[in-house]
């Protein structure tokens, strides 16, 4: 008898900086109580643990190789947008509250902007150097 045992990938999650230091997704996880953030850090671990196949309701692609992680937190619904870069990280962008049913075409572009500023800054190999992921 044979078994074949298949190892889960283990994704990095890495939070987007700007040159000046500014963190989005840090500035939102600030912000929340207690119970709150510990939500928020479930649902990341899940993207973490499933990364490219995590998909509706959690996770959804919205265009261009943006994604939305879609929370809802105290009856609002939030949405963390990321990308997947270099084979093993997922870097997450920015937050906001969805008011809308789409989600705004300014947040998409906002994303796109982060992800090209980022792969501008980090190659595959400094990437590796920043450290150990968020959870």
């Amino acid at each position: 008898m044979v078994y074949i045992c298949f190892m889960q990938r283990q994704w990095k999650v890495l939070l987007y900086e700007t040159e000046a230091h500014e963190c989005p997704v840090r500035s939102f996880l600030a912000k929340l109580d207690n119970r709150e953030h510990a939500k928020t850090a479930a649902w990341i671990a899940l993207l973490k643990e499933h990364g490219i196949n995590l998909h509706r309701p959690f996770a959804d692609l919205l265009e261009e190789g943006i994604h939305e992680l879609r929370m809802k937190i105290t009856g609002d619904q939030i949405r963390i947008l990321y990308f997947f870069c270099y084979r093993d990280y997922i870097i997450l962008t920015h937050s906001f509250l969805k008011t809308t049913d789409k989600v705004p075409g300014k947040e998409i572009t906002r994303a796109k902007h982060y992800r090209a500023d980022f792969l501008r800054r980090y190659g595959e190999n400094s990437i590796r150097r920043l450290g150990n992921d968020i959870i």
